[in-house]
């Protein structure tokens, strides 16, 4: 019986598989694999050659290609892979996810677990364009899970259209599932080579009709102070109070460059994890630009705070660390102009009008690419992630696998 791209993502999204980022393991969670081991014996009962699952998780599966010895194309169509993500985010829980499926009809959703949390129309642009459709909240306990299961749906749903319809032309499909992308380790031990594909797309985008060529380049940075603890009874003009000094450094990063009060192509500094007490407190900072060079201008930024910092405070110790974590995709998805013209096509095919968005964060593709794979992103039609907001347009998710089947078609037309 063929499923609905709808009837995956129900049965995705109630495994818990939400990623932890101070974990030690890989992946960082066992738990993802129940949905891995699922998504294994599924590939199976489609049909696919070469189902495969690694001890880090990684699921990788081919589609052969259906083109006869005497097409044009055959021997031509690059390898073409999906690319989704089973980890759901850190930020809000992922367990016991209560999905809910509604006809919109307009209006605010109230959401039945937790009636302080609503789907406000001010809020969510989209709803307007999904008057009269289905899609898919939380219950408002925690988070859905769209993202990226809805990724995962649409890829399955892509691949059970392709067997069931042989008459659409298409080159070997490579399937990929990914961990732990979540806490930015999703590609930390992916095989490029093995893997097979020459150009790739990830599923992990939002709304109908937008693609992404670019994404931020990313680094991270943690500020370490170093103070002196003593009995708060006896501590004058002895105890550093590295809390309050952090206080100091916080105050200081730059408003007008957060992501609260940022868009588009702005960048920002973005503190995100605090923990500390008297005697040491770390506080963790998110580096984002779309041009890479722009990085080290946020570094020089944090630097000066910090030796404005110290000096206000020369009993402490202040210690900055910065890390790479991503770079943007763009330079190298623009390498074969029929990667982003395909997509383009595919989408306008799926009866949308294309557009290009940067996206304000990652993907894998952003690895990928590095890695020498390119992988643009394609949209899934969630939105609000990583919070109990979330919602998927099943209308959305529809059209991605419209997309993703015209995809495979316009790539054997521009190979003949």
């Amino acid at each position: 019986m063929k499923e609905t791209v709808l009837d995956r993502l129900l049965r995705y999204v109630k495994i818990d598989t939400q990623s932890d980022e101070n974990s030690q393991t890989y992946p960082s969670t066992a738990k993802q694999f129940d949905l891995l081991n699922l998504l294994v014996k599924e590939l199976k009962e489609l049909g696919l050659s070469d189902v495969a699952i690694d001890k880090y998780g990684y699921v990788t599966a081919t589609l052969p290609g259906n083109l006869p010895k005497s097409e044009k194309a055959f021997g031509k169509v690059p390898k073409i892979g999906f690319v989704a993500h089973v980890d759901t985010s850190p930020s809000a829980s992922g367990t016991n996810v209560k999905p809910q499926v509604i006809t919109y009809n307009g209006g605010d959703v109230v959401l039945p677990g937790d009636p302080s949390i609503v789907l406000r129309v001010s809020e969510n642009p989209e709803l307007k364009h999904n008057i009269g459709k289905q899609i898919v909240t939380t219950d408002g306990t925690t988070l859905l899970g769209a993202d990226d299961k809805a990724g995962l749906a649409i890829i399955m749903t892509m691949l059970q259209t392709l067997i069931s319809n042989p008459n659409i032309p298409h080159g070997d499909i490579k399937i990929g599932f990914t961990p732990d992308e979540e806490v930015g380790a999703g590609t930390k031990y992916f095989d490029v080579k093995k893997f097979g594909a020459e150009v790739a797309y990830t599923v992990d985008g939002d709304t109908p009709g937008e693609l992404n060529k670019e994404t931020f380049s990313a680094n991270g940075a943690v500020i370490t102070v170093h103070g002196r603890n003593i009995h708060p009874g006896s501590a004058k003009n002895i105890m550093v109070n590295s809390i309050r000094i952090m206080a100091d450094i916080i105050a200081r990063t730059p408003k007008d460059m957060a992501p609260e009060t940022t868009e588009g192509y702005e960048p920002y500094i973005h503190p995100h994890v605090l923990k500390g007490e008297e005697e040491k407190t770390t506080l963790h900072f998110l580096l984002r630009d779309f041009k890479t060079e722009g990085l080290d201008i946020l570094k020089k930024k944090l630097e000066q705070i910090v030796a404005e910092v110290q000096k206000m405070h020369p009993k402490s110790r202040i210690e900055l660390e910065v890390t790479e974590t991503y770079r943007n995709m763009k330079e190298g998805v623009l390498k074969d102009p029929r990667i982003l013209d395909s997509m383009w096509e595919a989408t306008k095919r799926a009866g949308l009008e294309p557009k290009w968005v940067p996206i304000r964060g990652g993907t894998d593709g952003s690895k990928l690419t590095a890695m020498g794979l390119p992988c643009p992103n394609i949209f899934t039609g969630g939105q609000n992630y990583h919070g109990k907001t979330e919602w998927a347009s099943v209308w959305g998710m529809e059209k991605s696998v419209d997309t993703c089947v015209n995809l495979v078609q316009v790539w054997v037309e521009k190979s003949r």
